[in-house]
């Protein structure tokens, strides 16, 4: 009997219920959380915390105060041997159940509470306002000015696929959550956060214009150079998503973004690049963006892409060239480029003759555009294509004799090189039988064709049409001062 009463109460003391659960050693507590670590991370100075902790100092610019150095999150480190150590040791100790990884939004409490607890409370303040803010002071250069634009073109980027606000002061927690990661030393957080940054923004119109605050952007900067393909391609795609939002497109450009990107597209991933060239068209609808963007040296690495590129970055390219060229800084640009012999080429090869008519109308427009073309035997090739009937579509055709118009404010030149390659029998026929805005250029281009000069019967044609010098000095004298 007493045996048996000894034996009771002393399984009751062994009961779970009664024993005290064990403390986990020091070296597994998070120094920030002071909690049980279950996703440990060693970073640049080699202290270890838990990870999502890392992730929101870092996304909040806080540096915790440790007793042995000072806290380098530079790059962060999985410490897989101290988490298979803790959870060994929650299994042997019976502690149950075992803890789960601290998610970002807890996280990001216990961080900002911390800053408040700090000594340097206001200075960190300060220095978090300072660089979530410091990423507009990149102001990009003001248009000049435009000329008519071009209803028929796409506004989207050929590689989207649908399936002017300050930063806002509550940004959602989801959106610290991918600013975290983005921000992460890990490549898979990098990766989680630009392809949750697609997604989100693919179709969400709300979330964009949300999601495209200056810290984000000052994040995503760094990544669409990564040498991961998976960072890169997502993140360049985000960035079009993102571009899509009318009130975006200037603040991206400011953001010091531009040259990046131009970057992916002479040397990135090639579905990168594609995503790049879109990027660029969708900025340049931006009249404010145009200058900066050609002054950023967005042109070269288009013309390029526009020569040897995918379809999908040929289609991008040209039509950012067509809203580039609408300024006069980037039609001087293209011209010292050699850029008019590559649409003249492409226009006779037929390949995507609407777009590329669309910017030799642009550069028609203009005094170095007009002079180059003329030497380039434009006009022989737009009046050929005019004989042929070459074109996709009623606007392509129309752009064609808005390129000749243009070129018929060249002057003599132009009468001489029109005449000898039997324009007025062309353009009378598209007087009668083309729709009203072709019938409307036609007629104009015949006005200047039958336009009578005091000098025309002494002048020498076959001179004139092979003198570059009598050409430009009589734009400067007549046509000095220009329309845009």
């Amino acid at each position: 009997m007493g045996s048996s009463k000894h034996r009771w109460r002393l399984s009751l003391l062994k009961s779970p219920s009664n024993l005290k659960k064990p403390s986990p050693p020091p070296e597994f507590i998070c120094p920030i959380s002071n909690d049980l670590m279950t996703d440990p991370v060693i970073v640049s100075s080699g202290q270890t915390f838990e990870r999502n902790c890392v992730l929101a100092c870092i996304s909040l610019s806080f540096k915790p105060p440790t007793l042995l150095a000072t806290v380098d999150f530079t790059t962060i480190i999985p410490n897989l041997a101290l988490k298979s150590a803790i959870i060994n040791w929650c299994r042997t100790n019976s502690f149950s159940p075992i803890p789960q990884p601290l998610d970002i939004r807890s996280a990001l409490t216990i961080v900002q509470s911390l800053i408040k607890t700090s000594p340097n409370y206001p200075q960190i303040r300060l220095s978090s306002c300072l660089s979530s803010t410091s990423e507009e002071s990149v102001a990009a250069g003001a248009g000049t000015g435009a000329g008519d634009s071009c209803s028929t073109t796409p506004i989207r980027p050929f590689c989207y696929s649908s399936s002017s606000s300050s930063e806002i002061d509550n940004p959602v927690e989801e959106d610290e959550e991918i600013i975290c990661k983005l921000r992460s030393g890990l490549m898979s957080d990098q990766e989680n956060a630009v392809v949750s940054l697609r997604k989100i923004t693919r179709t969400n119109q709300d979330a964009r214009g949300k999601l495209c605050t200056p810290r984000l952007l000052s994040a995503l900067r760094h990544l669409i150079v990564s040498r991961y393909s998976s960072v890169q391609v997502n993140g360049v795609a985000a960035l079009v998503n993102l571009s899509l939002q009318n009130a975006n497109k200037v603040k991206i450009v400011r953001s010091g973004i531009v040259p990046p990107l131009i970057d992916v597209l002479r040397g990135g991933f090639p579905e990168a690049q594609d995503h790049a060239a879109g990027a660029l068209f969708s900025l340049a609808l931006d009249d404010q963006n145009k200058t900066a963007i050609g002054v950023l040296g967005a042109l070269p690495p288009l013309l390029h892409a526009l020569r040897s590129g995918s379809e999908r970055s040929r289609h991008d390219s040209a039509l950012a060239l067509y809203h580039l060229s609408l300024v006069q800084s980037n039609r001087s640009k293209l011209v010292k480029l050699g850029s008019v012999q590559l649409f003249l080429n492409m226009v006779k090869s037929g390949h995507m003759t609407g777009r590329v008519m669309l910017v030799l109308c642009n550069l028609a427009g203009s005094v170095e555009g007009r002079a180059a073309m003329l030497d380039g035997g434009a006009v022989e090739c737009l009046l050929g294509l005019l004989t042929r009937s070459e074109f996709d579509s009623e606007s392509t055709r129309e752009s064609c004799l808005g390129a000749l118009y243009g070129l018929s404010q060249g002057g003599l030149r132009f009468k001489g090189l029109a005449k000898e390659a039997g324009a007025e029998e062309l353009l009378i026929k598209e007087q009668e039988m083309g729709t009203n805005r072709c019938k409307e250029k036609a007629s104009k281009i015949l006005e200047v064709l039958r336009q009578k000069y005091e000098e025309e019967e002494t002048v020498d044609w076959e001179a004139l049409l092979n003198s570059d010098e009598i050409t430009r000095s009589r734009f400067e004298i007549v046509y000095g001062k220009e329309s845009i």
